[in-house]
């Protein structure tokens, strides 16, 4: 297999990412054949994946700005992945061109990818860490460049909780980022759930056995274990709804029903 030129060389690029499979997921181009292939199967499953990524999308842009509309122009977005079109400094920046974001990830392709995409953009970085590592990302010469933790920041946990397994305290790790945020400051947060998926538990379960397959769990919570980690925040208006009904720009009958899958909420801090 070539490796292409965007591809760091420390990588194994036989081994599936769950960043480039929701690259492939969206319709972008940094993927190998290994991910397409786990992402296919996944897809024997649940058709729909690809629709989920789109309103998971769609929801984080919202979400975005109506940070910007509530005068937030700084983001942490923590499990940010490869950033595709349409990314959180590209709709910040757009609209506040001082805007301020430091991206987080863990797979070497993201923080390659995104280190090339930033490049002579100030107001932007990236870091290679984990959200397992609440104070690694905090204490990080980005985050300490770009954010003043004194001012209202919005974090960012997009579809990145769900790959946190129980065992590795993931309502620990957003504590502690929540107490290092000033007052003012938003979670931004969408996580997947086997609520709302319009297919049988058991075909979700297998979908989701895929993704234990390639060694990246996907770990499916209720909406009352999602609800928990908004502990210390006030929710924004609706609450903790399914992706595509928090805020949307469209009538809610036009949407497919895929995109009612998971959860998406906004909220907080006092």
């Amino acid at each position: 297999m070539e490796r292409p030129a965007w591809a760091p060389r420390s990588i194994d690029i036989s081994v599936p990412s769950v960043a480039r499979i929701y690259d492939y997921y969206l319709g972008g181009s940094h993927n190998f054949e290994v991910d397409r292939e786990a992402a296919r199967r996944a897809m024997e499953f649940i058709p729909g994946l690809p629709k989920i990524m789109q309103a998971n999308r769609a929801f984080m842009r919202r979400a975005v700005e109506f940070a910007l509309d509530e005068g937030i122009t700084q983001f942490l977005d923590i499990g940010s992945g490869i950033p595709t079109a349409g990314h959180v400094h590209e709709i910040a920046q757009a609209a506040r061109p001082g805007a301020r974001v430091v991206y987080v990830d863990h797979d070497p392709v993201a923080v390659s990818h995104s280190q090339a995409v930033l490049e002579g953009n100030e107001n932007a970085d990236v870091v290679a860490a984990d959200l397992r590592k609440p104070r690694e990302i905090l204490e990080s010469p980005p985050v300490q460049r770009l954010l003043d933790l004194n001012r209202p920041v919005a974090l960012l946990l997009v579809a990145i909780l769900h790959f946190v397994e129980d065992a590795d305290e993931p309502y620990k790790a957003v504590a502690r980022l929540r107490d290092a945020l000033a007052p003012g400051s938003l979670l931004i947060l969408t996580h997947a759930s086997y609520e709302g998926i319009p297919l049988p538990q058991e075909r979700t379960r297998a979908a989701v056995d895929v993704y234990r397959d390639i060694r990246n769990p996907l770990i499916m919570r209720s909406r009352e274990q999602i609800a928990r980690f908004f502990e210390g925040y006030e929710m924004v208006e609706p609450g903790l709804v399914p992706l595509a009904s928090w805020r949307p720009r469209t009538a809610l009958e036009d949407e497919d029903p895929y995109a009612f899958s998971g959860f998406a909420g906004v909220g907080r801090t006092a």
